[in-house]
């Protein structure tokens, strides 16, 4: 869980995360929390595998921080979760392809944001349901864990980096995938 907080430092100070779970006033502005805002402004739903879940559902506050339908990958069913702020958790047992299908439903015209696991992530590049994503690289060493592209064929996908910012924290990339 350390690693996990330093990977997300660059985040917590920021004032648009602060107002979005209510941690008080202020914070800072910049490049930082210009990103995180606009991201948040751009998403219509979220996605999440089951791991993910298990380890917010007790740590979130009352009012999830996301404000939109949030779909987690299981394998176990569970009804729908509704909490405050517009927050709820629908369980889908068959597949990420039919979770990614639901959430771009929910979403309509905006993104669907795919929670950072790399085991999820990696179905989707793999299953080609991914057409451009972003990720924000924190200078801290796990040493051990799943390597995000890991079980990518590049014989299948390419990518092409398309935006690059850096700040004193972290360095925000965002690539298009393209099938070769």
């Amino acid at each position: 869980m350390t690693q996990w907080s330093e990977m997300q430092a660059w985040l917590f100070p920021q004032r648009w995360f602060r107002e979005n779970l209510k941690l008080g006033e202020g914070g800072e502005e910049g490049l930082d929390n210009d990103i995180a805002r606009a991201r948040y402004e751009r998403t219509g739903a979220s996605l999440m595998g089951r791991r993910m879940f298990d380890a917010g559902e007790l740590a979130w506050p009352e009012e999830a921080p996301f404000h939109t339908p949030v779909f987690v990958v299981t394998h176990a069913s569970r009804e729908p979760w509704e909490r405050q702020g517009d927050t709820t958790f629908h369980f889908v047992d068959d597949g990420v392809a039919e979770a990614l299908d639901r959430a771009r439903e929910a979403a309509g015209d905006r993104d669907v944001r795919i929670a950072p696991r790399a085991e999820i992530i990696q179905q989707h590049l793999d299953g080609g349901l991914i057409d451009e994503f972003s990720i924000t690289l924190a200078p801290v060493l796990f040493g051990t864990g799943v390597r995000l592209f890991d079980r990518v064929d590049p014989d299948r996908l390419a990518l092409e980096q398309t935006r690059t910012d850096a700040s004193s924290r972290v360095t925000h990339l965002t690539y298009t995938v393209a099938k070769r």
